[in-house]
Formats: structure tokens, sequence, C-alpha cells
């Protein structure tokens, strides 16, 4: 009987920790697989986190060579995060005809634009967005909800031609940006942020001059 009992201890015990061996590696298996995958990912959580220094590194680099076109010509608006001219533009009433007086300003702002943003390190690729943007001022003679100051399309219009008229005077000049500068006309009408308000309505019939780094373009 006792040998009996012996010849089924031994198989059994076998059994036993073959199961027990087979439990352990699929378990090691298991935890391996796991330790890749998290080591898998916080490589790639690392490598994001380079690519978004980088990023930043490079749009703090880009905001101190903007920072060059501050002068006589360009103003930069803190609260705005934009740069204004500095020369006054006054637009006849409905005109999109730019006065004799401000052409040569605006020729030398542009000359002065142009040269800044040439002098940016061109090794970055780094393609940037010079908007133009025209405005238009409210008729104080009536009231704001007169048709006269309504925001339809030919106030949008209006604003757009004067924007539109600053390009073609520095196209006159022969201002010719290159491709890594892509300049448009914009026109906002009555609206806009940062317009002057009450008396100083009249100031609105002006120019801003936007630029800011296409994003897609930063980091390649």
């Amino acid at each position: 009987m006792n040998q009996d009992r012996k010849d089924f201890f031994w198989p059994s015990y076998v059994d036993l920790m073959t199961a027990l061996f087979l439990v352990m590696l699929v378990l090691f298996v298991l935890s391996y697989k796991r330790f890749q995958d998290k080591q898998r990912t916080n490589e790639n959580l690392i490598a994001e986190l380079k690519v978004q220094v980088q990023e930043k590194r490079k749009l703090d680099e880009i905001k101190d060579a903007l920072k060059r076109l501050e002068s006589s010509y360009f103003t930069y608006n803190q609260r705005y995060k934009r740069y204004e001219l500095n020369s006054e533009v006054t637009f006849a009433p409905k005109s999109d005809v730019l006065p004799a007086a401000a052409q040569g300003p605006l020729v030398q702002a542009g000359r002065f634009l142009l040269h800044q943003m040439q002098s940016l390190d061109k090794r970055d690729n780094v393609q940037y967005l010079i908007v133009v943007e025209g405005r238009a001022a409210k008729d104080l003679r009536y009231p704001a909800t007169d048709p006269h100051n309504l925001d339809g399309p030919a106030v949008r219009q209006l604003s757009y031609s004067r924007a539109l008229a600053v390009l073609r005077l520095w196209e006159q000049a022969g201002l010719q940006f290159p491709p890594n500068l892509e300049v448009v006309a914009a026109g906002s009408g009555f609206r806009g942020a940062g317009r002057y308000t009450g008396p100083e309505e009249a100031k609105n019939k002006r120019f801003i001059i936007q630029i800011q780094p296409k994003i897609g373009s930063i980091g390649k």
C-alpha cells in the first residue's frame, strides 16, 4: 500500500511543479511585456517632451528676433500682441486712396520690415505670415445703430481695399518679399480688437501689421 502511495506521489509532484513552472513562465513573459510597453511609452514621452522643448526654444528665439521691429516705424502693442504702424494714415471718408503724405513713410516702413524679416536666420526654415489689416472708422455724426455705421459688406470691402493699397504701394516701390514671408491684405471694417473709441474713433482709419510664425513650419 505504501509503495502505491509513493508511486502516485512522485508523478503528481512532478505534474504540480511543471504546472507551477508554466505559470511562473507565463507571469514572467507578461511582466516582461508590460515592462517593455512601459519603457516604450516612457521613451515616446521623453521624445515628445524633447520636441516640445525645442519648439518652445525656437518660439522664444523668434520672439526675440521680432523685437527688432520695434523702431520709429513700428510699435509693439503688448496688450493685443501685435505691431502697429507709428505713422498716421488718414483717409478721406469712404476712400481707399492713400494720401500722398502717407506714401513715403509707408514705403520706408515696408523697406524696414522687409530688411528685418530678411535678417532672420534662414537656416530655421520658419515661414511667417504678415497680415496688413485695414480698418474703417464710424461716422460720429450718426448714432452707432444708424445704417451709416452698419458693419456691412461695403465697409469690409473699404477696409480691405485700404490694406490692399499698402501692398500695391510696396510692389510699386520694388519691395519683393521672399517665399517664406507670406504677405496678405485683410479688412476688419468696424470690428477688430483694440479699436479707438469715443472722440478718437477717427483714428481707426489705419493699418495694423500682424506678424506670426506659421506653427506648422516650426521645428521642421
